[in-house]
């Protein structure tokens, strides 16, 4: 407050400095009055006589003429000249009292005169980050209670949620980002992630049905295929679960942040994250010139084939040998192959369904 009493005292000084001399009256030296120079003039034409300067007769005119300047003086009223005084001294008593008071008034109304500084200890003191972001979180909810149908609120709201924990809440708002901002792919995987969350990382019917809804969108969205492939991994089916993640690094990007992530998951399934022998690798060597693409395209098949003959229970290696012939054009190689692939998981129910499943795919049904 004392800065303010300082400040205060400096616009006083300011304010009188300026409006003290229109609180003055003329004084006479400055100016005079009309009156006063007219009888000034009569006494230097008698100074004038007196030395024979003028004549008696210029002296006698010229008196005459001052005389009724002097007359026309006297009969001027001399009010207009206080008024204006009043009126200077009243502006500067408005501006010395009435400007501070109003002042005053306006910081007493809108300000916060009772609130004390803050000790240097609380200001030297590290902001709590998590206080802020739940202040945040609170009006954006307290908005979204008024404004239900504000997509953009539920947008930014519902990672938020998800950041802090609040799982439930979480699944709340991007059911409404669903329903406010539109259905895609990415916003299915939002709510599926948030689901499985809220199970504790358990892909729960639900979450897995939004995770399919999601694929039925976009069949390459990454989080809605790594999350079916952890489902099926909790279902026991981890030759599924190595089939969805091995597509899915397939199709990925290399600098994918997410690569990682599911390479790990493969491999804690069993599988390999790099098949030897790829469609892609087989379109490629149909475009290269016959010796090339016959000698790249053995090498790999034939190791393929002769890993198969040692470990026949290899029901994705087994798909790709007969995914290669498909894409030769060599689809008697490729339905020989499934036909010993039949035999050789003829034992395992599972592996066998898994096996058709893929040949039906492949378009060997037979």
């Amino acid at each position: 407050m004392t800065l303010w009493f300082v400040f205060a005292l400096m616009t006083v000084a300011a304010i009188f400095a300026v409006l003290w001399p229109l609180s003055r009256r003329a004084s006479a030296s400055a100016g005079g009055s009309e009156a006063a120079v007219y009888k000034d003039q009569l006494a230097e034409i008698e100074r004038d006589v007196a030395a024979g300067l003028i004549g008696v007769s210029e002296a006698e005119a010229a008196r005459v003429e001052i005389s009724r300047r002097l007359l026309a003086a006297d009969s001027q009223p001399e009010f207009p000249v206080r008024s204006s005084l009043a009126l200077r001294r009243g502006s500067a008593v408005v501006a010395l009292v009435g400007l501070p008071v109003a002042a005053v008034m306006f910081y007493l109304a809108f300000g916060s005169p009772w609130l004390g500084d803050f000790p240097l200890a609380s200001r030297a003191r590290t902001a709590d980050v998590n206080q802020p972001l739940e202040n945040m979180v609170a009006q954006v909810v307290a908005h979204l209670e008024k404004n239900p149908a504000d997509a953009r609120g539920w947008t930014v709201l519902a990672p938020v949620l998800a950041r802090l924990g609040r799982y439930d809440d979480a699944v709340g708002a991007y059911r409404n980002v669903i329903t406010y901002a539109g259905d895609n792919a990415e916003r299915r995987a939002d709510l599926g992630e948030a689901l499985s969350l809220v199970a504790g990382g358990v892909v729960t019917a639900e979450a897995k049905a939004e995770f399919e809804r999601a694929v039925a969108q976009d069949a390459d969205e990454p989080r809605a295929n790594y999350f079916l492939g952890l489902a099926a991994e909790q279902d026991g089916r981890r030759a599924d679960a190595a089939a969805i993640w091995r597509a899915l690094l397939a199709k990925a990007p290399a600098d994918a942040s997410w690569r990682p992530l599911v390479q790990d998951a493969l491999t804690r399934v069993g599988g390999s994250a790099a098949p030897p022998l790829s469609t892609e690798a087989m379109a490629a060597a149909k475009d290269m010139s016959d010796p090339d693409r016959s000698a790249m395209i053995s090498s790999m098949v034939d190791r393929l084939a002769a890993r198969l003959k040692q470990n026949g229970d290899d029901v994705e290696g087994w798909l790709r040998l007969m995914r290669a012939y498909m894409v030769m054009g060599q689809r008697d190689k490729a339905a020989s192959a499934l036909t010993d692939a039949r035999q050789a998981v003829a034992a395992d129910a599972e592996r066998l369904r898994q096996l058709n499943e893929g040949a039906k795919s492949l378009g060997l049904d037979g």
